[in-house]
């Protein structure tokens, strides 16, 4: 590797000095995490997160401004940090340990309870909290400053770093607006908004099931009632997105249209987890494990959204219209509609993998039954239905898409909770392999072979294995991210919304003279 790259991979002078303004900056938090006394709170919060901001700016002028357009992937597997050397194990149990602490123990950042003043980091940012949304900071509302300040930080460096492709900076942007208006800024101001007389449940409009698992559980569905006319607007909407907005932006665009535009697990992974994605495993094994992994996790969370809304549905016809048994009865009618379509016009682009939908899908549709007759009060089966959502909450919403999901970084990929974990990325998928417009064209002819593709995929593709046949890429993983159209040498590679005929040709090998090419691009 050395003869490779003979030069030391030393930082600049300027990037030295950025460094230093960002260590500065997180001093000042790591300060308030033990408990220092500042004079003024808000002056020294306003100072590490501009310092912070400064540094980043900084070294990515020096890095990126310096040199000419184009890729700039060059010395990952030279850095310490992105390379699983010291450095990235030290930033990943550092996240890990941090995450922990957010969720289990957030009276060690300074959290007040019982009406008890906050102390510590939490105090730090009750300036900021007071003036968005009139309340002192939670533990979540340092999360979701520090989560945005990433996302924007990092998102600057990104935007420079593939300042060569359009596409990369639109969907920047994208994210980053996304997150600082209706992750961040919005919900605050909601909150503001909320008296004695209204409440609005604070809520991501960005979000929606199956990541907002906990929006149709009965407190929350009291709140938008109690809300009136706007809660039940934000209901309304909540609904629509699941069954119309959603399916139709995949049919047009993809999964991309979320998990690389909009959400901000994906805004995060890719901006901040840039300097990772080469880190994910292109194995087979991982693929195989991901797949059963990211769809057991969706079937778990159907019938836990399921068993929620049962829990608080009566059983009167005469007083409720949609009792438990109506309900069981068009959860069940729903799937076995998608079910029966998939299978009988979608059967052949699945393969065997029909038989395991066929398998999740009678597990779901005897779990439902046994629901109806095995469910009692507030219990679930032979379990307590707050047990068995709270379990859910914890072994997903915390452990997997908290501290593994991005702790886990510097270790494992970017897109760690994206690959495995995630219910609403195992949606999309679904949607994007049945019925999306959505490909990636390759040109076999024009391929080199090099590899960036796949180096730089965070969904952990072999791209290249489609490029140097020249076939379509239709993965259900894929979010079309486009950095391995980036980072190709030969423009071998094009995202494409098109129509859906000749979108899956797996048998079509285009190259050598066994192919009428122009009767293809006709056929296209």
């Amino acid at each position: 590797m050395s003869l490779a790259k003979p030069d030391a991979n030393d930082l600049s002078s300027k990037q030295k000095v950025a460094v230093a303004s960002g260590v500065v900056g997180l001093f000042i938090l790591i300060l308030a995490l033990f408990n220092t006394d500042f004079i003024n709170n808000g002056l020294f919060l306003t100072t590490s997160l501009g310092l912070i901001f400064l540094g980043t700016i900084l070294f990515a002028n020096d890095a990126y401004l310096s040199k000419l357009l184009g890729i700039k992937n060059d010395g990952v597997w030279f850095k310490s940090i992105s390379s699983r050397g010291t450095l990235g194990w030290i930033s990943g149990i550092a996240l890990t340990l941090f995450y922990i602490v957010l969720y289990f123990y957030p009276n060690l950042l300074g959290l007040g309870g019982n009406s008890a003043s906050n102390t510590g980091l939490v105090s730090l940012f009750d300036p900021l909290s007071k003036l968005l949304n009139g309340n002192p900071a939670s533990q979540w509302f340092v999360y979701g400053s520090l989560y945005t300040v990433a996302i924007l930080a990092f998102g600057y460096k990104f935007i420079l770093k593939y300042r060569h492709n359009k596409y990369q900076q639109l969907r920047t942007f994208s994210v980053m607006f996304f997150q600082l208006g209706f992750a961040f800024l919005i919900p605050e101001f909601m909150a503001r908004l909320n008296s004695d007389t209204f409440k609005l449940p604070y809520y991501d409009l960005k979000n929606m099931w199956p990541l907002n698992y906990y929006n149709f559980e009965q407190y929350r569905i009291d709140d938008f009632i109690n809300a009136g006319n706007i809660g039940m607007a934000l209901l309304f909407f909540g609904i629509v997105s699941i069954f119309v907005i959603s399916p139709f932006l995949t049919y047009k665009y993809g999964k991309r249209w979320y998990c690389s535009w909009v959400c901000g697990c994906g805004g995060l992974a890719e901006t901040a987890g840039d300097s990772f994605r080469q880190l994910s495993s292109k194995k087979l094994s991982a693929w195989k494990l991901e797949r059963w992994l990211v769809h057991t996790v969706l079937v778990f969370v159907v019938l836990m959204t399921t068993s929620v809304i049962y829990t608080y549905l009566g059983y009167d016809p005469d007083k409720y219209w949609l009792t438990k048994g109506v309900f069981l009865a068009l959860v069940g009618a729903l799937l076995t509609l998608v079910f029966a379509v998939v299978m009988i016009f979608k059967r052949n682009e699945l393969g065997k993998d029909a038989r395991y939908g066929a398998i999740g899908y009678f597990v779901i549709i005897m779990a439902l039954f046994s629901m109806h007759y095995f469910s009692n009060g507030s219990n679930l089966f032979l379990f307590e239905a707050e047990t068995l959502r709270s379990t859910y909450g914890f072994m997903i919403g915390a452990i997997f898409s908290g501290v593994v999901g991005t702790g886990f970084y510097p270790i494992l990929g970017n897109r760690v909770w994206c690959r495995f974990g995630c219910p609403m990325a195992a949606i999309l998928g679904f949607q994007q392999r049945m019925f999306s417009r959505f490909r990636i064209t390759t040109n076999g002819g024009q391929c080199i072979s090099c590899g960036n593709c796949s180096t730089y995929c965070e969904m952990g593709i072999d791209v290249r294995a489609y490029a140097q046949k020249g076939e379509n890429i239709v993965r259900s993983s894929c979010v079309g991210c486009g950095i391995c159209a980036a980072v190709c040498p030969r423009g071998v590679l094009k995202l494409e919304n098109d129509s859906m005929q000749g979108r899956i040709n797996p048998n079509e090998i285009l190259l050598g003279n066994d192919v009428d090419l122009m009767d293809l691009v006709n056929k296209k």
